[in-house]
């Protein structure tokens, strides 16, 4: 079991309950930092930071690290509610890219990290139909444009 350092004291009771719960499923895995940091898409140093206190952890990061742990999202996912609005350090930052998989882990887990969220689907299938109206709009002008063959 890691031996971690008291949370800052400016961290509300929210936060703190959440990264209570964080460093509980990481001792529980029995992996280091560097050993989580392989089997998700966040590195070693995140997780320093999260399991800290110093910055909040992001929704996948919480995701990661259940999943990793066989644990409940739903509960973690639902404290990470709690804790995001009275966040001491401000909103969370966007989630790092994706790193490849170390040798041995499932292109699955690697996946699965990497999904984006509904904020990023909206703005994809907005842009798709938008293309897809300029499409046709070109094939409209192109089909109804005269030839020169008359």
């Amino acid at each position: 079991m890691t031996r971690w350092r008291p949370l800052p004291d400016a961290l509300p009771r929210e936060a703190r309950h959440l990264v209570e719960q964080l460093r509980q499923l990481k001792d529980r895995t029995d992996l280091s930092l560097a050993e989580l940091a392989r089997r998700t898409a966040y590195s070693k140093s995140s997780w320093q930071r999260y399991l800290s206190g110093a910055k909040q952890p992001p929704r996948g990061a919480v995701r990661a690290l259940c999943r990793v742990a066989g644990a409940d999202q739903a509960r973690l996912l639902a404290l990470w509610e709690l804790a995001d609005p009275v966040w001491p350090y401000g909103p969370v930052s966007p989630p790092e890219p994706p790193r490849i998989p170390a040798e041995g882990v499932p292109a699955s887990e690697a996946v699965a990290a990497a999904v984006p969220g509904p904020e990023h689907r909206r703005w994809r299938a907005a842009a798709l139909v938008a293309f897809a109206v300029i499409v046709l709009l070109v094939a409209g002008v192109l089909w109804a444009w005269p030839s020169g063959s008359e």
